[in-house]
């Protein structure tokens, strides 16, 4: 049985230097038998966008603390749909309000994770994304 394992992309767009969080997901992610692609530090829109189109991601993942996600989020889905990268699932972690993260979801974004999230949950809604579970 040779199953596929799903790529995710793990980016942190922006200024922001706390990467901490998104080290903790991209492990947890790796832990479950995902493939996981960490782009580093200071991420543009740019960058992301041509990196989940190079490696062939199924899911993206940013994590955001610098409190620039309405700006960044929106640019990082439009050029994904530049790319034809649309239909990949992308979430978003960081310090958000619920009135925010709900614009984002209407945006596209599958899941918005607060500070305290569990990884647990993370790996289940990403395997339910993709149809594992």
């Amino acid at each position: 049985m040779n199953e596929k394992k799903f790529r995710v992309l793990i980016a942190k767009p922006g200024l922001d230097g706390h990467d901490r969080g998104a080290k903790v997901v991209a492990r947890a992610l790796r832990d479950a038998g995902m493939e996981v692609i960490y782009t580093g530090l200071r991420q543009t829109p740019d960058m992301i966008a041509n990196a989940a189109l190079q490696e062939d991601v199924d899911v993206v993942g940013l994590s955001i603390l610098s409190g620039a996600h309405m700006t960044l989020v929106p640019r990082v889905l439009e050029l994904m749909k530049a790319h034809g990268l649309a239909e990949r699932p992308v979430f978003v972690g960081g310090i958000i309000s619920e009135e925010e993260a709900e614009e984002l979801k209407q945006m596209g974004v599958s899941a918005v994770y607060g500070p305290g999230t569990m990884t647990g949950q993370i790996i289940e809604e990403v395997q339910n994304t993709m149809g594992k579970n």
